[in-house]
């Protein structure tokens, strides 16, 4: 089979990859019908280390399953599934706390030997407890907004849980990626009073505008902080959802946060020390909160509002390519050329 590997920043190749197999009793297979490319790929596409061997890449699809271990329960050949980012048991204590991501007996599919989903086909552990059936024979117009479910929008809708988005809140998302625009639309659904998005790309604040975002700051730095304080009256947000995961974003995220409020990252931190004292969190008594979103937990009550028309997420996805041209999608979205790509093995 076919698969994408990346060996360096810039270095994306699709190879000849060994079929996957059943290694445990856990395990399924998938056939991919439909991938993407994520936003958190394109930090490795600026700085991984070079490697000789490549790293699988892709964690977000849709598919059909080929075949199951023999201690896989609720799943059978055929079935039309849909898969989180992350697979987990969905059995043990953290699991049943909602917290998927953080699994002992999980993981990240590209991560520690594991498959890469930008491929033809993928193995699948932990497959009872990690894959959702669909319908069978779904619209195709929908298909778009099915994979948006596999990470993208419910990452989105994850922050907006975490940052206690609800009725009567002003919030600011920081970040007009496919993360940014899909925080949008969940607090909407959550029935955010004030939505403020700061992104500096129309076509993409045209879909947050779409989406529930009232006002559109397209300022960075000191002029951005300005500019959402001066639309708050000087007293910040209530609730400050950072999607893009570089320190200029969360400095911005503590200096326009409402004391009291709350501060909920899902844009990997590409960072591991940050200000969280007396002039950036403790003064203001803020909160920090957030972190990789546990899709399984959210997924199966977002599947119907996708059948039933409530949301369409997939609106995020702006382009799609063969499996072939996967080293082109990350050029295009590096390069903002499109929002975000699907990959059509």
């Amino acid at each position: 089979m076919r698969a994408t590997y990346m060996y360096g920043p810039g270095d994306v190749r699709v190879e000849e990859a060994p079929e996957p197999r059943i290694v445990e009793p856990t395990d399924a297979l998938v056939r991919i019908t439909l991938a993407c490319v994520c936003g958190s790929d394109l930090h490795p596409y600026h700085s991984m280390d070079k490697t000789d061997e490549g790293v699988p890449m892709g964690h977000e699809f849709l598919g059909i399953v080929e075949e199951t271990g023999p201690e896989v329960t609720g799943l059978k050949k055929g079935d039309f599934v849909v898969s989180p980012f992350a697979f987990a048991d969905n059995t043990c204590a953290i699991c049943r706390d909602g917290f998927q991501t953080a699994c002992p007996h999980g993981g990240f599919y590209g991560v520690g030997g594991m498959d890469g989903a930008q491929a033809e086909a993928i193995r699948v552990p932990q497959a009872a407890g990690t894959l959702v059936r669909l319908p069978p024979d779904p619209d195709a117009a929908l298909l778009p907004s099915l994979l948006a479910l596999s990470d993208v929008y419910l990452t989105g809708y994850h922050a907006a849980h975490m940052g206690g988005v609800s009725e009567g809140k002003t919030v600011t998302v920081i970040g007009d990626g496919a993360v940014g625009l899909s925080a949008v639309l969940a607090s909407a659904r959550r029935g955010a009073e004030r939505i403020i998005l700061m992104g500096r790309h129309k076509d993409r604040t045209d879909l947050g505008r779409a989406w529930g975002a009232g006002e559109v700051v397209a300022e960075r730095g000191e002029e951005g902080v300005a500019r959402v304080r001066e639309l708050t009256g000087g007293e910040g947000s209530h609730v400050v959802l950072e999607a893009v995961g570089l320190m200029p974003a969360y400095e911005q995220a503590y200096r326009i946060v409402r004391p009291g409020g709350i501060i909920s990252r899902v844009g990997v931190p590409q960072y591991e020390e940050a200000p969280v004292g007396f002039g950036s969190l403790f003064g203001k008594n803020a909160g920090l909160t957030g972190g990789p979103a546990p899709v399984r937990a959210y997924i199966e009550e977002a599947v119907p509002d996708v059948l039933e028309g409530r949301i369409e997420p997939g609106r995020v996805f702006d382009a799609e390519v063969t499996l072939d041209e996967v080293a082109d999608a990350y050029r295009r979205m590096d390069t903002r050329a499109n929002l975000k790509v699907m990959v059509r093995p």
